[in-house]
């Protein structure tokens, strides 16, 4: 089912894509322009209590994610820097997602608790990637988890704009769903990388001295 509806969005988009094509625009462009939407979006309108019309905005610009993708592919432009652009970017936009929603609710929203629950939401969702991309960069993978960061924006983006219609507790219940499943993908990552580094410094022969003193040499040069 969930590939049935990527399929038609991406169906849906090509055209598009092919026409910045056609006038010039690159991927980068549109990466960085989905981005900025994003960003207004969620901190324009969200801290102001415009839940409905801010994830309008919003999902609007994150289709840009798709369309760049698209147009890469088309004009055998995919690179490591477009890649690199795209993955640090969706950080940025998925921050200011989460947020606005905090400054929504440490202001008019009036919940101190769930401004610090949208706060761990954006904090844990910075750490599920870093963790996949740190284990990446050791040689190994990451790619457990219950909570995507697909799965985590598509869930934020539709309980927020209900949340704009009028429908109660739906957004905080989604809220803390995602903070316990954040939590949990961040500990079945660290437990997957565990098990991995366990093999490989079994078969190196030591008690993974090499991967430490990595990390703290990254921990040194900062």
């Amino acid at each position: 089912m969930l590939r049935r509806f990527h399929q038609f969005w991406i169906r849906l988009l090509t055209p598009v894509a092919r026409f910045f094509l056609r006038v010039g625009i690159g991927p980068d462009i549109v990466t960085l322009v989905g981005t900025l939407g994003v960003c207004v979006g969620a901190l324009a309108f969200y801290p102001r209590g415009v839940l409905f019309w801010g994830t309008i905005v919003i999902t609007a610009f994150v289709f840009s994610d798709m369309v760049d993708g698209l147009m890469a592919r088309m004009s055998n432009r995919s690179s490591k820097w477009g890649a690199f652009l795209d993955s640090t970017l969706d950080r940025v936009g998925d921050a200011a997602v989460f947020g606005g929603l905090a400054l929504w609710f440490a202001g008019g929203g009036n919940s101190f608790l769930l401004a610090c629950v949208a706060l761990y939401d954006l904090v844990m969702g910075s750490v599920t990637s870093y963790a996949k991309a740190r284990a990446e960069s050791l040689g190994m993978t990451a790619n457990v988890g219950v909570a995507e960061r697909a799965d985590r924006l598509v869930a934020v983006l539709v309980a927020t704009g209900l949340a704009g219609l009028g429908v109660p507790f739906l957004l905080p219940a989604v809220l803390w769903l995602l903070a316990v499943a954040s939590t949990v993908t961040v500990i079945q990552r660290i437990l997957a990388v565990r098990k991995q580094a366990l093999v490989i410094d079994a078969a190196a022969g030591g008690p993974g001295g090499s991967a430490r003193v990595a990390g703290n040499s990254e921990k040194e040069s900062r």
